[in-house]
């Protein structure tokens, strides 16, 4: 753990299940801070937007603000607008972020959208009501006339206090597959990601440690890309995916928690 100068964080899973603290994560982000290591909170959550995200976490004692937060719709937007600009974009995704989604013009189903063409993007967030029949067939139609698609993740399901719920990834490759075509993937595991969240803190991949509790999207991922990566046993954690994964964590820990031990901050 010598010479790492930068934490990249998930947030659910790792800091809170359904938005609550788990237990030691506020103190050892308290420890991180008073050690003066910089942080930022990667995220795939799609329901909330970057405010409202550091507003939540700060109301469970989190010592975080907006600019410490980084999100897979801030990241679609900047992919957006760089490789489809003034695209029209519908968006099938559970919650709204549209204030994340800056200069990406999101149109609806409504009759004056039809009138002016169809969508040149169908845009993925995150499961749940939004993703039904209709919306995920009309979704398929637009691909089936050359619409590109974009998801902001392809997770196959997160924690919550009930337990695991099913999410974009348990869709997306049935529509993939049924259309004939790749969707881009903006949030993690995507390399691009990363690159993002490394130019917010300023320092270099082999610098920097990632703490997740998706083994792939979180942990391999980072550490394919240079960053050190820190699996715990949290959130969507099990057993069985962490010895089916396609490689080996740089090191497990039980919780966010153990962070400032394995990092022998004061």
């Amino acid at each position: 753990m010598k010479g790492i100068g930068a934490v990249l964080i998930d947030i659910d899973g790792v800091l809170t299940v359904s938005w609550k603290a788990l237990p030691g994560t506020v103190e050892a982000m308290e420890r991180l801070r008073a050690a003066g290591i910089p942080l930022v909170l990667v995220t795939n959550t799609t329901s909330r937007t970057r405010a409202a995200v550091a507003g939540r976490l700060a109301a469970e004692g989190f010592p975080v603000g907006v600019d410490d937060i980084l999100t897979a719709p801030a990241v679609t937007a900047a992919h957006l607008r760089e490789h489809h600009p003034n695209a029209r974009c519908r968006l099938i995704n559970t919650g709204d972020v549209r204030e994340d989604l800056a200069g990406v013009e999101i149109v609806g189903e409504g009759a004056d959208d039809e009138d002016r063409g169809a969508p040149d993007v169908i845009v993925f967030g995150g499961a749940g009501e939004a993703f039904s029949y209709p919306a995920l067939n009309a979704a398929f139609r637009c691909l089936q006339r050359g619409a590109r698609l974009v998801a902001m993740h392809r997770n196959l399901y997160w924690r919550t206090a009930d337990g695991l719920d099913l999410d974009t990834g348990a869709f997306l490759p049935g529509l993939e597959r049924a259309a004939g075509v790749e969707a881009t993937v903006t949030g993690k595991p995507a390399p691009a990601f990363f690159a993002a969240a490394l130019a917010h803190l300023g320092v270099p991949a082999a610098e920097a440690l990632m703490v997740g509790d998706d083994i792939e999207s979180d942990v391999l991922a980072a550490q394919r890309v240079g960053i050190t990566g820190v699996l715990v046993r949290t959130g969507k954690y099990l057993p069985e995916t962490h010895r089916a994964a396609a490689g080996t964590p740089d090191q497990v820990l039980d919780s966010f928690a153990g962070l400032p031990g394995l990092l022998d901050l004061p």
